[in-house]
């Protein structure tokens, strides 16, 4: 583990690959697993408040959970998380673009409707973070599902916490992100 300021960071987010190929794995990780998306506490109401806007980009199935769950959910261990539709597979803000899942919610971003991107838990996957009171762990979650990102990354020679700049800048800040990158690659490295 490196630790940087209040967090401490495995080594495998400093030395394995990842870079998302989305024509390969679909956007598998909106659709698979045994709840929604992790939700940071300050993150329920802001999903309240742009409902409305990214509400047009959703699919009838998400809108209807939405509308009988509302805009998060606790799920089976008491975490706050997303909806999902049926099964608890498909994460309610699922949009689909040429056979992908997307995020609706993105979506709306990137189409100037909110200033907000998404959940950060999404945005920092394959980075899980565990928050204790004094600190925070991030771990590299392995999933079957994330193998084309895997052997792309490999093939571009992208480590984990470098295709995750943008979101652990976000959740930490660029201070904490150059400290980790000097960590890593020396005081050469610059952001």
């Amino acid at each position: 583990m490196l630790e940087v300021q209040q967090t401490l960071v495995h080594e495998d987010v400093l030395s394995e690959n990842f870079v998302c190929n989305l024509d390969k794995c679909k956007g598998a990780c909106c659709v698979e697993g045994d709840s929604g998306a992790p939700l940071e506490m300050s993150e329920l109401k802001i999903l309240e408040d742009i409902y409305p806007h990214v509400k047009p980009y959703m699919t009838d199935i998400g809108i209807a959970t939405i509308e009988r769950t509302g805009t998060w959910v606790k799920d089976f261990e008491g975490d706050y998380t997303t909806p999902c539709v049926d099964d608890n597979k498909e994460c309610a803000y699922v949009m689909w673009e040429n056979g992908i899942s997307k995020c609706a919610i993105e979506r709306a971003y990137l189409d100037g409707k909110i200033h907000w991107k998404k959940p950060i838990s999404c945005h920092l996957y394959p980075i899980r973070v565990t928050a204790y009171p004094e600190f925070d762990v991030l771990n590299y979650d392995r999933w079957h599902i994330c193998k084309p990102a895997c052997s792309f990354g490999k093939e571009l020679k992208i480590p984990v916490y470098r295709f995750l700049k943008e979101p652990l800048i976000r959740k930490y800040g660029e201070e904490w992100y150059t400290e980790l990158e000097t960590s890593v690659e020396g005081p050469e490295a610059t952001i």
